[in-house]
This record gives structure tokens, sequence and C-alpha cells, in this order.
């Protein structure tokens, strides 16, 4: 299928590695130029052909900054993907989170797409494009993961719906993608969460990784892939998506059971 994005701009956040990489990797083979934003521009990020820029979206700045930058690299904006993000390592209860767990948290997961997309609205606008916010499971099952990372997707996933109430008559469609456990740093990292479950139960990482499907009741038996999501990116991007707005697209094999 033709998805019609060739000639399309993209700004891609959190694109060095995980999801955020096969999402810029998946728009560049479309025909997309996509600007990636990352704190660090790896060589697989350059290897995609994207224009790298290094920030910090974390930073109160760090939005408005790299939009400016990707605007004059680039010129106006069709598509905005909020894909940075990531949970806090450790298992802490309630009690013994910080001020610091929260605000960090936050600001990585929820802040930083809510002053990315102020500072990108205007060209979306003139553009009449579109913007998917990368959320999680974790915010219709916040016991799932960090609690400070669990809220702030269920935030995230409310502001899309809301955001896209308000924008989709002036042109800009909204959607959310929300992964249940992925082959990202979160789960896969030595230092990340899945190894704090893993250290937690006794076992090895790469054992907890093989169990975590069946337990969370994943129906394929496996971890979801980047490329899965990368692919539904691509796709809610397309003109093929026109009347698909306001939405929150899971991908979990069947992890949630409601309807």
């Amino acid at each position: 299928m033709d998805l019609q994005l060739t000639g399309k701009t993209a700004l891609v956040t959190g694109a060095s590695r995980g999801i955020g990489l096969a999402i810029t990797s998946a728009l560049a083979a479309e025909g997309v130029r996509v600007v990636a934003a990352a704190r660090t521009i790896t060589p697989e990020l350059k290897a995609t052909g994207a224009i790298g820029i290094a920030t910090d979206l974390s930073t109160p700045d760090g939005p408005a900054t790299l939009v400016e930058q990707a605007l004059a690299a680039a010129g106006e904006l069709d598509l905005l993907v909020n894909n940075v993000g990531g949970g806090d390592g450790g298992l802490v209860g309630f009690a013994d989170l910080t001020e610091e767990h929260w605000q960090r948290s936050f600001e990585l997961n929820f802040f930083s797409a809510v002053r990315t997309t102020r500072a990108a609205l205007p060209s979306l606008l003139r553009r009449q494009g579109g913007i998917i916010n990368i959320s999680s499971i974790g915010a219709r099952v916040p016991h799932s993961g960090p609690m400070p990372y669990t809220t702030a997707k269920a935030a995230l996933t409310a502001f899309g719906k809301a955001l896209a109430t308000e924008v989709g008559p002036r042109g800009v469609r909204v959607n959310t993608i929300s992964p249940g456990p992925a082959r990202t740093a979160m789960w896969e990292a030595p230092n990340g969460h899945g190894a704090a479950v893993a250290e937690a139960r006794g076992i090895q990482l790469d054992e907890l990784l093989i169990q975590i499907p069946t337990e969370v009741g994943m129906t394929t038996g496996r971890l979801i892939e980047p490329a899965e999501v990368a692919a539904l990116v691509a796709f809610l991007a397309s003109p093929h998506a026109a009347s698909t707005a306001g939405t929150d697209h899971l991908i979990d094999a069947n992890a949630i059971k409601t309807a």
C-alpha cells in the first residue's frame, strides 16, 4: 500500500532507540523527511538518514528550542510524534516516592509532549498535519509499571483526547498509540524497570522477559516489537486514516481484556 507520505516532514522525539528509532526508520522508508530528536544521536539513528538534533526534552526550554531548530532545518511540519518517555527504574512503594521521582517522570513522559506540541502546533495547523502520542497500556492498567510513569502516561492519553477535540475542526488530527510490554529499554536495559523486577524475583532478566507475556495475558506469547508500533504510526499519519482522530490504539496482544 502506498501511504502517500513522500515529501512530508515529521518530527519524532526519543528517536535514538527502541520505538522511536523504529518510527524514524519506518517514516524515512516511506519518503518522509524526518527530524529525529534524542539526547544522543546514535550511529543507528544516523543510519536512517534522519536529521538528528541532540536535545533534552525533560527541560522546560528544550521542546521549544527543538521545534525552532526543526523548522530551520526542514521547514514546516506535517507530523509530530511525541514518543520520548521512560519508566523510572526500581520498585518503590508510594510512601517512598519522592517529589523528584514524580517530577522527573512527568517532565519526561507528559510535559515534554505538552511543550513540544505547543511549539509545533502553529506549523501543524498551517500544514493541516497530525500529532501522534506514544502512551502505554499502563495508562489503563496503572499497576503495571512504576506509579509515576503510568500516571504520567494516563495524563498523556487524556491530553491527546482533549487536544483532538480542540484542534480537529482546525484540520489537525491527534491520535494516541498505547503499546503493551515492548522490546524497549524500560524492559530490556540492565538498569531499567524490567531489571529491577527480575532482581526482586531473584531471576535473570532474560528469564523475566520470557515470562512477562504470559503473566500479563498477551495471547501472542511475546513482547511487542517496536516495528509494529512504527507501522501503525505510519498508517495513522497517512491520508488512508483521514477519519481516524481522537483514538487510543492498543498494541497489547490482548493483554487488556475489557472492551
